[in-house]
């Protein structure tokens, strides 16, 4: 081990000490085999008796020899069959090895991470998050948990800032339940509440596409159907008629 690895090692990037005092050898280029033998002779005294600073490639070699000799230790007769497995030419680690600038230290270096989804603030913006229904209104709350039915029973469910009645079990459709009495206003009441509703719709719609999401208004009767679609034609895929009642 100590011709295979520590020739082949840039003495220049290695610092020896020995904690326990039983290798008495300098810290430098000669020492560098006289250490190696106390290794291999004592190998428990390994931690904290080599440290290499940067990124040095004969590690690798130095482990595998030590597991090689505590394969010896115990296991005789296997040891020659293992040891002909894990032979590396001078020649192949020292090209891994190839001559680099010193460095202050190794400690500063990090891995590489990842590079960042391009798309990470848009899924941020458009993951679902619970949140409690906000009207107070049950009759409105158990038709929206029950009626897609909703992901977040009893909750309301916030996509990029905006709060939507539910989120649909099992398929990215997002819902917004409407439980008006809307057959029993007067026709000037109806043209408002339309006018409103159609506005809040396609931005609700705007934002769940944004988001890939589907999107599905529940309203409780036929003619609050029809009267949006009037205002709205674009709207008719995205309604659907309930039943629910308050």
């Amino acid at each position: 081990m100590v011709e295979r690895c520590f020739q082949a090692v840039d003495h220049d990037r290695v610092r020896f000490h020995d904690p326990t005092g039983r290798c008495t050898v300098a810290s430098a280029n000669a020492a560098a085999m006289g250490l190696g033998v106390c290794v291999l002779i004592a190998p428990e005294i390994v931690v904290g008796a080599i440290v290499i600073l940067g990124v040095v490639v004969v590690a690798a070699a130095i482990k595998e020899e030590l597991d090689a000799y505590e394969l010896r230790r115990l296991y005789p007769e296997e040891a020659a069959t293992a040891r002909g497995t894990k032979e590396v030419p001078l020649e192949a680690v020292s090209k891994r090895n190839p001559k680099l600038k010193p460095e202050p230290s190794g400690q500063d270096w990090r891995p590489p991470m990842p590079p960042a989804p391009l798309d990470r603030a848009r899924h941020s913006r458009c993951e679902p998050i619970p949140v409690p229904h906000r009207g107070g209104d049950d009759a409105h709350d158990a038709c929206a948990d029950r009626v897609p039915p909703n992901r977040y029973h009893g909750m309301d469910v916030l996509v990029d800032g905006k709060h939507f009645d539910a989120l649909q079990v099992g398929v990215r459709v997002l819902w917004e339940i409407k439980t008006d009495q809307f057959d029993t206003y007067s026709d000037f009441l109806q043209e408002q509440v339309v006018k409103d509703q159609v506005a809040e719709m396609l931005e609700e719609r705007r934002i769940a596409r944004a988001c890939g999401y589907g999107f599905v208004v529940g309203v409780s009767t036929h003619a609050h159907k029809e009267a949006l679609i009037d205002l709205e034609p674009s709207l008719a895929p995205n309604i659907v008629v309930t039943g629910c009642e308050r």
